[in-house]
């Protein structure tokens, strides 16, 4: 879709004369540079001067409208706390008003002297708590459209900042001249209406949102605490979210879970948010190895603190990786110590046993948990010695937590802005001063001050859904439709660690994680317009409106039986054996085009019969590519003849380990792209910036989605490799014997009649040969579904392991065995 249909279907229709005039540039420099015109300073002015009236007219009311919605949620925070400090004071202050009107048309002595006051008195405490009802009821609608106004403002910014961009870029391409290198610094950080941090309006909607959720009674509790977990199973799954998904994803948590806030009385600052961590490994990334490969007491050691540089307290942890079948639970234990003694305890030159004592005694804690801490620092500090690790990688966040104060069943962190530094020494520059932790920096990233190969932002951020459920209770509905919709998408073993050692560290690096290879795959995807949409409520009052940025309401015919929910665990939880394989399902496309049901078979089928067809089309063209026209792919005629003449050679050619080496994914990818001649249809995210910025890409037209990498199961965008566990392959062998016991069992009653019954006895001879096609088949059976199941798992295949027929079928065959002897041996009477 061309970015101008895109931003006209996409607005506010009530703040549609605020927003970029794109059209109108465009025109602008089509009209400069027809009939191959050339581009003036007189034309560059003029120019400058539109996109500086632009540039002043978002900004203004973006400025405008942020003021505007923080000053209607402080109003709302204050009427609901009158509401509950005195109920009867807004409703008799709106009365006194009221009646104050009235008085205008009253005739003076009339008959209103109030004869009927007792009556108005014994109705006064019912007609009191319906109208603070009510009112709370109009507060849950106006905080709906303090919601969306927020959700289409942050709309707002994403759409206008990429219109700029856009139009900056048609300017370079269609005139010749560089505006885009001195735009941002020039123009943008001027008006620097991009940068917008939306997450002060977050927290203080998320206030008010729980306040008339509560009638002004909130959930009070320790926000520090974790509630009791001895009756809980606790489950873990990371996601990522798109940076145009953010603020609507906050929006849909904050619905249901208020934003954890430790200190309620204090004004949000961003350093609150603000966390950081230094990882600790060797020269040979022992630990990164173990966390990659979840070998059996895989540990990670990082010294973590929250806030800013200047925060005194550090918390020293380590997270342990326990198998499932061992029976134990990956555990993180933690202590604190204060960071001007943290050299000392690194270089051994101190322990923390005094410290922990002293701090135990004053607190009043119980001797056992002291001697677990003591433990744990004197563990950490002999690996630090033993294993000689040092400080490799910084991670740094701003994370968004939303619980209810006190309890944990249901926690859910947004880590946003999400940034990795080095802070080893392996090419020799000494990057922390001998110190544990580098000082260059701050809690301000991109960290523009360090050099540029020293640090890389994460394109995404990372969602957290931490649930402790009851045995057997399933999670609540709205996160199944949070985790289920196109807002994330699951990546169950993500860490940041191991992706900042990957991607800082790719000359010591042995191994990569998964997803890796696929960063550059997009994974926004079409919304299918469920609960997780954005709406505003239906109201005839002019400051609802009307939008067409999010229609859709909650109906009965949302997607929720569409799939079926699957929480992965992650590490560092309950287990790991279980990996994320598949969400949900395809989405029905009839049901999702609104199609009268006699028309959705046709529908069904016509999709099917296209996709065939374009499966087909795809396998000729690899089959046989100097078939294909020099039209479908550019430059054939200098492709070479197609080496790989079966479909397991293909698929071998295509097939590339997430666990191999970064080099060597490289290189086997482009070899394998040259060998098909197809290297100028795949290009790297490098050339494609090197491309655009040569002006060969058009910014109008969306890029045509490239051909598939790695296979993903329908409804994802990222492949995640399947983990098998030793159990599950036991499984399997202890299945087969299973069936080959019975299948002997049949063999031993075939047996029997063969050698025990007469030949002149028909029916003893008929019922063995029956017992025996019984055996013989369940022998079959047994090992055929034996080795598709262990073929299956040594290849790590998305494979149906569950067999609804094959029982079943075994079941008859032993049912017409049995009715062939009784029926036999009937007709002998």
């Amino acid at each position: 879709m061309k970015f101008g249909l895109r931003i006209a279907s996409s607005l506010y229709p009530e703040w549609q004369h605020y927003y970029l005039d794109y059209k109108g540039l465009k025109k602008f420099l089509k009209k400069r540079t027809d009939d191959g015109r050339d581009w003036t300073d007189v034309d560059e002015c003029e120019f400058i001067r539109e996109i500086e009236t632009e540039l002043d007219k978002v900004a203004g009311f973006q400025d405008q409208k942020a003021k505007e919605l923080a000053r209607r949620i402080r109003n709302a925070e204050h009427t609901v706390l009158r509401l509950t400090a005195d109920p009867n004071l807004l409703v008799d202050d709106e009365v006194d008003d009221f009646e104050a009107q009235q008085s205008k048309f009253m005739v003076p002595g009339g008959s209103d002297d109030g004869s009927d006051d007792d009556d108005d008195d014994d109705d006064s405490d019912d007609g009191s708590v319906d109208a603070v009802e009510e009112k709370f009821r109009a507060l849950e609608e106006d905080v709906a459209i303090l919601v969306a106004d927020v959700h289409d403002l942050a709309l707002f910014t994403k759409l206008n900042y990429t219109g700029f961009i856009k139009i900056i870029k048609k300017h370079d391409k269609q005139t010749g001249w560089d505006l885009k290198p001195s735009f941002s610094q020039d123009f943008l950080d001027k008006t620097p209406f991009h940068t917008y941090n939306y997450d002060s309006i977050i927290v203080k909607l998320s206030k008010l949102y729980d306040l008339v959720r509560t009638r002004g009674h909130p959930v009070a509790g320790d926000s520090g605490a974790g509630g009791s977990q001895n009756a809980f199973v606790r489950q873990t799954t990371k996601y990522w979210v798109h940076q145009d998904n953010i603020v609507q994803l906050k929006l849909n948590i904050l619905k249901h879970l208020p934003v954890l806030v430790f200190d309620s009385e204090k004004d949000f600052d961003p350093s609150d948010a603000a966390i950081t961590s230094i990882y600790f490994d060797n020269d040979d990334l022992e630990l990164y190895l173990g966390r990659l490969e979840k070998t059996e007491g895989a540990e990670a050691i990082r010294m973590r603190w929250y806030g800013g540089m200047d925060t005194k307290q550090i918390f020293v942890e380590r997270k342990t990786h326990r198998e499932d079948w061992t029976g134990e639970k990956s555990v993180k234990e933690r202590f604190v110590i204060k960071e001007g003694e943290l050299n000392n305890f690194l270089h051994g030159r101190m322990t923390m046993d005094d410290q922990l004592d002293a701090a135990a005694k004053a607190k009043g804690k119980d001797l056992k948990d002291v001697e677990k801490v003591k433990r744990l620092a004197n563990e950490i500090q002999y690996a630090i010695q033993t294993r000689k690790l040092r400080p490799v990688m910084r991670s740094f966040y701003n994370r968004t937590a939303f619980q209810l104060p006190g309890d944990a069943r249901v926690r859910i962190s947004l880590d946003t802005e999400l940034t990795m530094v080095r802070e080893d020494d392996f090419d020799g520059h000494d990057r922390t001063n001998g110190n544990w932790r580098r000082t260059d920096i701050g809690i301000n990233p991109p960290f523009d001050q360090i050099a540029k190969e020293d640090s890389t932002a994460f394109p995404y951020a990372v969602l957290e859904v931490k649930l402790q459920t009851q045995m057997g209770q399933e999670p609540p509905e709205w996160v199944r439709d949070l985790v289920a919709s196109h807002l994330v998408e699951a990546i169950p073993k993500f860490s940041k660690f191991i992706h900042g050692c990957a991607t800082l560290l790719p000359e010591r690096v042995a191994l990569i994680p998964f997803w890796l290879p696929q960063m550059d795959i997009d994974i926004r995807k079409e919304s299918r317009h469920g609960k997780v949409d954005i709406h505003r409520p239906h109201t005839n009052s002019s400051a609802a409106g009307s939008s067409n940025t999010s229609p859709i309401t909650d109906s009965p015919q949302t997607l929720e039986s569409e799939h079926i929910y699957h929480e992965p665990v992650s590490d560092g939880e309950q287990s790991d054996e279980e990996v994320y394989t598949k969400l949900v399902t395809a989405a029905d496309e009839a049901r999702r085009l609104d199609l009268p049901e006699g028309s959705q078979l046709e529908h069904n089928q016509a999709r099917l019969f296209r996709e065939n067809k374009l499966r087909e089309e795809a396998e000729a063209r690899f089959a046989n590519p100097e078939a294909e026209s020099s039209s479908s792919i550019p430059n054939s005629s200098d492709a070479p003849v197609h080496p790989y003449k079966s479909t397991e050679d293909r698929e071998r050619a295509f097939h590339v380990d997430p666990l191999a080496g970064s080099r060597q994914f490289d290189t086997k990818y482009s070899s394998m792209l040259d060998t098909l001649g197809l290297s100028k249809l795949f290009h790297t995210k490098q050339q494609r910036e090197e491309a655009e910025a040569r002006g060969e890409n058009d910014e109008e037209v969306e890029p045509e989605p490239e051909m598939v990498r790695f296979s993903a199961p329908a409804g994802k965008k990222i492949s995640v490799p399947v983990r098998i566990e030793p159990k599950v392959i036991f499984a399997n062998e202890r299945t087969f014997l299973k069936w080959l016991h019975f299948a002997v069992l049949l063999a031993t009653i075939a047996t029997g009649l063969l050698n025990f019954v007469s030949m002149k006895d028909t029916a003893g001879v008929y019922s063995a040969f029956a017992f025996t096609i019984c055996a013989l088949v369940a022998v079959a059976y047994s090992a055929g579904v034996f080795l598709y199941r262990a073929l299956s798992l040594r290849k790590r295949l998305d494979a149906r392991y569950h067999d609804p027929y094959g029982p079943t079928m075994l079941g008859v065959l032993v049912l017409f065995a049995v009715g062939t002897n009784f029926v036999l041996r009937l007709r002998e009477f």
